[in-house]
């Protein structure tokens, strides 16, 4: 059982490794599967493995010159305040529609990413998107954000989603995070993934700590090698990246999403016939 565990892990931290985040929208569904647990029991695991392995990755896989340091924080910061809400809100619903929720949200990434590796191939060295609008906007001189009004609330609302998707669904929210980014400012690719890497790890260890406070049991038996799983895969994943990133990767990820997708509603489908 331990090294079916790890396995799991490492396949999470290979997808992680690979994108630069999207880890927890594959942690969660095999955690169901390979331990038959329900969408809020794998939630806490799912998103402890993601935050280390995403603090790891930020401090060993990236320029750290790229990391937007004080936008990664007000995101954490604000996210740690609609987490509770996300957690709250999925105790209170009903097993199937958190299911029908993640699987929106994989078919809308999914969609997403298969769309820009058919339009901008060259983004797809990492599995993001890309919108030209600039709402926040940089100082030229030190690449630093202007904390204007709009660039203070601009980046608040993404942490505020990303931190109320990471409570409902366990998802570290790397996949809003770069593409908002990405929309609001000019930040180059690798400096939106290496600035979502360290909001991810901050908002799921926030997310965790606001699960544990809220009474869920962490059963710490299946997250330490769960963990130790990611965190290799992390590693061999940023080996493998130079190597195999590109259009096609991202077509096989949004793939990968999409068999989730259906292999998730299939079973609520049959239960509802």
């Amino acid at each position: 059982m331990l090294l079916i565990i790890s396995l799991l892990g490492l396949v999470v931290g290979l997808v992680l490794g690979l994108t630069g985040a999207g880890g927890s929208i594959f942690a969660v569904p095999l955690l169901m599967w390979g331990l038959g647990w329900s969408l809020p029991e794998a939630v806490p695991v799912a998103l402890i493995a993601v935050c280390i392995a995403a603090g790891f990755g930020t401090l060993v896989a990236w320029d750290m010159t790229m990391v937007r340091y004080r936008a990664a924080m007000l995101m954490a910061l604000v996210s740690w305040l609609f987490a509770p809400l996300g957690l709250s809100l999925a105790s209170s619903l009903p097993a199937m529609w958190l299911t029908l929720a993640f699987v929106t949200v994989l078919i809308l990434v999914a969609t997403r990413m298969l769309r820009q590796a058919a339009i901008n191939p060259q983004e797809a060295q990492i599995v993001r998107a890309r919108v030209t609008r600039q709402l926040v906007q940089r100082d030229i001189s030190t690449g630093r954000f202007e904390w204007t009004a709009a660039a203070f609330t601009v980046i608040s609302g993404i942490g505020a989603l990303a931190g109320f998707l990471a409570g409902l669904l366990g998802v570290g929210g790397g996949f809003v995070i770069v593409p908002a980014l990405r929309a609001t400012t000019d930040l180059s690719m690798h400096s939106a993934v290496a600035t979502s890497l360290m909001a991810i790890a901050l908002i799921s260890a926030g997310t965790v700590t606001a699960a544990l406070l809220q009474g869920h049991k962490m059963p710490w038996l299946v997250a330490l090698p769960f963990v130790v799983g990611a965190l290799v895969g992390m590693l061999a994943g940023r080996k493998l990246a130079p190597h195999l990133a590109g259009p096609r990767l991202q077509q096989a990820f949004a793939v990968a999403m999409l068999g989730v997708a259906v292999a998730l509603v299939f079973p609520l489908l049959f239960s509802i016939s």
